[in-house]
């Protein structure tokens, strides 16, 4: 007995000299504190974005919501409550902004969106000659300079541009494309179609090619033919592309600015006016008033949420 239990002693002795009891306690400790350290380098990481984003983000939206609620410009600002707001339903140039500008959104943007499918759908054909050239020319519009080529559109469509001399040595009569407010706004919308086309198509072509070709092959088995499977493959497929495009394009429209500035300037008669065009001129062109500038920009999120939220809900949840 006294044998065994002192061999039960000595045991005991080298366990707790190894170390082994206790060192759960001493392997969390070190685990924590590992964890600790891997939390403050990820928050070290995200620091300074939070704080960029901060500063030159979340901070010039607090001062822009203060400045709607003020009137005038520089240090002349004096506080108005919410009169900027109850204005604007009051204001015929921006109700007239936002019809212009939501005829673009309506008509342009489903334009834009279907042509980008079908664009990525012929491009994507492996038997195509030539793909690479194809994507880069539809493509090539989205990278140019916004100034340069609303510029272009703006000399290709007046009075004396290409379009109306190809017209008159046709025997056609000229037509004032930038004179004539129908016209302007479709020239506006052939500009923007024009440019970013092709920036839509590249996320379409992108998701078509994470789409598993058996699964068009099963469907030509079926006997489906090509519009079928446009419309019951790809589309389904490419629903969730569709809608951040969606979104990213109404989001777009809504600040139209550069095309309508350089091509028709607006007018005739503010037949093109956008909304970001008229917190321009509020203020840089006409009497400065930089509060309803920015009032009028809040508008302008406002109808991003709706419009977005509707596009959510029309897209699913999913």
């Amino acid at each position: 007995m006294f044998l065994r239990s002192s061999f039960y002693f000595y045991q005991l002795n080298q366990i707790k000299g190894s170390g082994l009891y206790g060192g759960k306690v001493r392997g969390d400790v070190g685990m924590s504190k590992t964890k600790w350290r891997q939390e403050l380098v990820g928050w070290g990481f995200i620091a300074l974005p939070v704080i960029m984003i901060s500063i030159f983000i979340f901070y010039p939206m607090v001062q822009a919501f203060i400045l709607s609620l003020q009137s005038g410009m520089g240090i002349n600002l004096e506080f108005v409550g919410f009169a900027n707001y109850r204005r604007l339903f009051q204001d015929a140039m921006f109700i007239a902004a936002v019809r212009n500008t939501l005829t673009y959104l309506v008509i342009q943007v489903p334009i834009m969106i279907l042509l980008a499918l079908v664009f990525s759908v012929l491009l994507n054909r492996k038997d195509l000659k030539g793909r690479g050239f194809f994507r880069t020319a539809i493509f090539l519009p989205a990278i140019t300079s916004l100034v340069a080529y609303a510029t272009v559109f703006g000399s290709i469509f007046g009075p004396q541009g290409l379009i109306n001399a190809l017209l008159v040595n046709g025997g056609f009569a000229p037509m004032g494309w930038l004179t004539e407010p129908l016209l302007a706004r479709a020239t506006i919308i052939m500009a923007i179609t024009w440019r970013w086309t092709g920036y839509n198509m590249i996320f379409y072509l992108a998701s078509l090619q994470n789409i598993d070709e058996s699964i068009y092959e099963a469907a030509r088995i079926d006997g489906a033919t090509g519009i079928q499977q446009f419309f019951r493959i790809t589309i389904p497929m490419l629903k969730p592309i569709i809608l951040f495009t969606s979104i990213m394009s109404t989001i777009g429209t809504l600040q139209l600015f550069d095309e309508v500035v350089n091509i028709t300037v607006g007018g005739p008669g503010n037949a093109t006016l956008t909304i970001t065009q008229y917190i321009y001129n509020h203020a840089f062109v006409f009497a400065p008033n930089f509060g309803y500038s920015a009032t009028i920009s809040f508008a302008i999120v406002v109808m991003v949420i709706i419009l977005s939220a509707i596009q959510f809900k029309v897209g699913g949840d999913r």
